[in-house]
C-alpha cells in the first residue's frame, strides 16, 4: 500500500509537470517561466504556448531527445522580477535542469549572478543583457540570435538606408519611446554611440510601465517633431503607442518597433490605424512552415495543444518554438559528448549551447529553414547570429521585407568589452580563462 501511494503521487507530479512516460525515468527537466496574467499576458501567452508545444512535439513525434523524454513545468511570474526569482528558486532543484528562459529582461538581470553559482545556463533569445554576447565575461548567459544592442543598431542601419546613407542622418532627430525598465533602457548606449557617429539628435522619452498612459509622451513628440521614432515597448504599451501615433498624426511609416513590438497582439486592435508601421523581425512565421505543420499534426490533432489551433505559427508563438528548439538541440549536442540516451546536467547543456552548429541543412531537417538563419556559437560568442529583417503592417497582416541586416560588430564589440568590464568590476566578478 505504501509503495502504491508513493507511485501514484509520483505519477501525479510527473503528469502536472509535463512528463510523458515513466515517472521514474531520467527525464530532462526544462522550467518554463511564463506570464499568462497581467498587462503583458496578450504577448506572453503565445510565446509561452510555442515553447510548451515544441517540447510536446519532440516527445510525441521523436520520443524525446535520443530516447530521453522532456519534463517541464510552468511557473507564473506576471512579468514581475521578484516572482520570476521565486519561480527560479523553486524549480532549480529539480533533477537535470537543462536551462532557464527568464522571459523578461528584469528577471534576467536578477538571475545573472545566480546562474554561475547554480550552474544553470540562461537562454535569453532576443532580450536580456546585451553585453552577454561575450561568453568569456558571461559564461552562463546566452542571448541567442540578437540583443537589444544588435536590434537598435539594425534599426539605425535600416533608417539610414531608406534616407539614402548614414550621412543623411546628420541633423536629423530620432526619438526613442521606451518602456521605463531595464528592457527599455538597454538600447540607449548603442543609440547614443550611433548619434555621435552620424550627427543625429537622440530624444529619450520614457514611458512608465505598463504603458497604458502615454498622452504626455506623445504631446512631447508632437512638439519636438522628430524625423523618426523608435518604439521599445511590450504588451499593452505597443497598441497604446500606435493609437496615440494615429491620434496625434505621427506618420506610422516613420515609426519603427523592436521585435517585441512587432507581433499580432501589438497591431490587431489598431488595424488600419497602424498601417505603414514597421518593426524588427527576429524570425519568420506562418502555419505553412514544416515545424508548424508538425505541431498541428502531432500535438493539436491529438488534442494536446496548449492554446488555440489558429495561434500556431504566429510571430511570438514561433519565437517560443525557436527557444525550445535551441535548448533541445543544445541537449542533443551535449549528448554527443557526454552520452546519448542520458539526461544532461546544466553544465553539460551549457557546453551544448557553446557548441551549437545549426546549419541551413539542419534547420531544414528541423522544419525551421523558412523561419531563421543558421546559428553557430562558440565559447566566446554566445549569440551565434545577429541577423534580422524588417516587416511592415498593411492594416491586416505583417509583410516580411526581403533585406537581411547584420549588426555591425565594429560598432558593438568595443561597447560590449567596455560595458562588460565595468559590469564585472562592479559585481567583483572576473572573466574565465580566455577561450576561442
Amino acid at each position: 500500500m505504501k509503495f502504491t501511494r508513493l507511485a501514484l503521487a509520483a505519477t501525479l507530479v510527473a503528469t502536472s509537470a509535463g512528463f510523458v512516460g515513466s515517472a521514474f525515468a531520467q527525464d530532462q527537466f526544462i522550467p518554463l517561466l511564463s506570464y499568462r496574467t497581467g498587462a503583458y499576458a496578450p504577448n506572453g501567452i503565445p510565446w509561452a504556448n510555442g515553447k510548451q508545444d515544441y517540447l510536446k512535439l519532440v516527445n510525441e513525434r521523436d520520443g524525446g531527445i535520443n530516447g530521453v523524454k522532456i519534463a517541464f513545468e510552468e511557473c507564473e511570474t506576471g512579468y514581475a522580477t521578484d516572482r520570476g526569482v521565486e519561480c527560479y528558486e523553486r524549480l532549480k532543484s529539480r533533477p537535470f535542469v537543462a536551462a532557464v528562459d527568464p522571459q523578461a529582461t528584469g528577471i534576467t538581470f536578477a538571475l545573472t549572478e545566480k546562474a554561475p553559482v547554480d550552474k544553470i545556463p540562461l537562454i535569453t533569445l532576443g532580450y536580456g543583457l546585451s553585453i552577454a554576447k561575450d561568453g568569456n565575461a558571461f559564461p552562463w548567459n546566452f542571448p541567442f540570435m540578437g540583443s537589444y544592442w544588435t536590434g537598435s543598431d539594425i534599426l539605425i542601419q535600416h533608417i539610414a538606408k531608406k534616407a539614402g546613407g548614414f550621412d543623411k542622418l546628420k541633423g536629423k532627430k530620432i526619438a526613442l519611446i521606451y518602456h521605463d525598465s531595464p528592457f527599455g533602457k538597454e538600447p540607449i548606449p548603442v543609440l547614443q554611440e550611433r548619434a555621435k557617429m552620424h550627427g543625429f539628435e537622440l530624444q529619450l522619452l520614457p514611458v512608465t510601465a505598463p504603458g497604458v498612459e502615454q498622452k504626455a509622451t506623445w504631446l512631447q513628440l508632437r512638439q519636438s517633431r522628430p524625423d523618426y521614432a523608435l518604439l521599445w515597448g511590450w504588451g499593452v504599451m505597443n497598441s497604446t503607442a500606435l493609437k496615440e501615433a494615429q491620434a496625434t498624426g505621427f506618420p506610422r511609416d516613420k515609426l519603427y518597433g523592436v521585435w517585441w513590438a512587432g507581433a499580432e497582439p501589438d497591431v490587431r486592435d489598431v488595424g488600419e490605424g497602424a498601417k505603414g508601421y514597421q518593426a524588427l523581425a527576429l524570425n519568420g512565421f506562418g502555419q505553412t512552415t514544416k515545424v508548424s505543420q508538425d505541431v498541428l499534426k502531432f500535438v493539436h490533432d491529438k488534442k494536446a495543444g496548449t492554446g488555440p489551433r489558429d495561434e500556431v505559427g504566429s510571430v511570438l508563438y514561433t519565437r517560443g518554438m525557436i527557444i525550445s528548439m535551441l535548448t533541445v538541440e543544445a541537449i542533443r549536442t551535449a549528448q554527443e559528448k557526454y552520452g546519448k540516451g542520458k539526461a544532461m546536467t546544466g553544465e553539460q547543456v551549457r557546453w551544448g549551447y557553446e557548441n551549437l552548429n545549426l546549419t541551413e541543412a539542419r534547420l531544414k531537417e528541423l522544419g525551421f529553414d523558412q523561419i531563421m538563419r543558421p546559428v553557430k556559437t562558440a565559447c566566446n560568442d554566445h549569440m551565434g547570429s545577429s541577423w534580422a529583417r524588417i516587416h511592415s503592417w498593411d492594416g491586416k497582416k505583417w509583410n516580411m521585407g526581403s533585406d537581411w541586416y547584420q549588426a555591425d560588430d565594429k560598432v558593438l564589440d568595443p561597447l560590449i568589452k567596455e560595458q562588460g568590464d565595468k559590469y564585472l568590476a562592479d559585481k567583483k566578478m572576473t572573466r574565465r580563462a580566455e577561450c576561442k
